[in-house]
Formats: structure tokens, C-alpha cells, sequence
């Protein structure tokens, strides 16, 4: 829908389109953000408008905003949520405080390199807001992880032109095959070890949960 009225949309919203829709995609809805933005840098290269720094600066504009309003979503009210109903899926005390030490440790790697894949693009600021990860840890990440982004994709867009559109769709596919066998593979860890990173997590983040996670 959005790249089939190409011309007209950048006619009519320029890089605010671009704005829009990295934002929404950011904060869980499924859009077609980074299709978006290399359609619209490859539109710029040929036809000179918009300037591609706008293009780039409203892209990271959208991911760390969309990635802020996400992660707050999933502080204030998918915590809680979390909390309160989480025994009904067997997610115990002791597990949600097992999320929250891994994302403790790895928070930052998850939310930057999450930044290139869709599947995680998507929804990782709402985890790491459930999760509990550190605001300023998280915006650190995010921050950098959303300009290399919208750099990466803005760029090849624009000096590589047509041949981008055929790199993302194997891109795509390489990176989903990758997360799932990562997500299987710790999966698999953290079954056999679920006790030991308790314990670890425990020492980590000592007490009870509270039920409306404070700072």
C-alpha cells in the first residue's frame, strides 16, 4: 500500500512518512518500516528528493522514539500484567526474575543487534520494558542501534539503488533462520540450566518481585 503511491506519499508527508512508520513499527505495530525507508532512499537517489540525510535522520528519529514509547508500554503496563497473571502461564517469580538478569547482562546486545531483525525489531522494546532493563542502558542502545540502522539502510538505499530490494528478502531470511536457531539453542540452555541462573539471578536481583515495578 505504502510503495505502490511512492511518489505521491513523499509528495504529500516527505521524510514524515518515514518518521511515522519507523515510529509505529518501533512500538509493536507490524509495519513495513525498513522496506519503507530503502524505497524511499532509493527514490531519493534517483529523483534527488527528499535529501537522504532527512532521510536518515527521520528514520532514527523513529526507531528510538517508537523503541522509547515500546519500552514504556511494556514498563508500566505489560510488568505488571506480567506479575499479577503470569502464574496462569507458568511464568513463576523465580522465571520473571530470570528475564529480568538476562536482560540485565545482555539487554544492550539484544535491544542494538534486535535493531536489524524484523522479528525482534518489532517487539524488543516491549520486552526489554517487561524485562525491567534500565532505562538508560536500554536508550543507549537503542539510540545507537536505531542511527547504525537507519544509516545502514538509508545508505545502501540510496549508493546501491535496485540491487537492495533483491538483498533483503535472502538478508531476511538468513537473519530469521539465524534468530530462530539462537532463540532454539537458548532455549535449550536455559531449560538445563534454569536452576543455576535462577540462583544467579536471585544473588543478582535479591527480594520479591514488587508488584508495579518502581524507577
Amino acid at each position: 500500500m505504502f510503495l505502490s503511491n511512492l511518489p505521491d506519499l513523499i509528495s504529500t508527508y516527505g521524510c514524515w512518512a518515514v518518521l511515522v512508520i519507523v515510529t509505529l513499527e518501533s512500538m509493536g505495530v507490524p509495519l513495513p518500516g525498513e522496506t519503507l525507508l530503502v524505497a524511499i532512499a532509493i527514490y531519493a537517489a534517483k529523483s534527488g528528493q527528499p535529501h537522504i540525510a532527512n532521510v536518515i535522520a527521520a528514520a532514527s528519529a523513529g526507531a528510538i522514539l517508537g523503541d522509547n514509547i515500546g519500552y514504556w508500554i511494556g514498563r508500566k503496563l505489560g510488568y505488571p500484567l506480567l506479575v499479577r497473571y503470569g502464574r496462569y502461564l507458568r511464568l513463576t517469580a523465580p522465571r520473571i526474575k530470570l528475564g529480568q538478569y538476562l536482560f540485565l547482562r545482555y539487554g544492550g546486545r539484544i535491544v542494538f543487534l534486535g535493531r536489524f531483525v524484523a522479528e525482534i525489531r518489532t517487539f524488543g522494546a516491549l520486552l526489554a520494558g517487561i524485562n525491567c532493563m534500565d532505562w538508560r542502558r536500554f536508550l543507549t542502545a537503542n539510540a545507537s542501534g536505531g542511527i547504525t540502522w537507519a544509516t545502514v539502510y538509508g545508505l545502501g538505499g540510496y549508493l546501491v539503488g535496485d540491487i537492495i530490494p533483491n538483498l533483503l528478502g535472502p538478508m531476511g531470511i538468513a537473519l530469521f533462520a539465524v534468530v530462530l536457531v539462537a532463540v532454539a539453542a537458548m532455549f535449550l540452555f536455559l531449560r538445563r540450566h534454569e536452576k543455576r541462573l535462577q540462583a544467579q539471578a536471585e544473588i543478582a536481583l535479591p527480594g520479591p518481585l514488587p508488584s508495579i515495578h518502581r524507577s
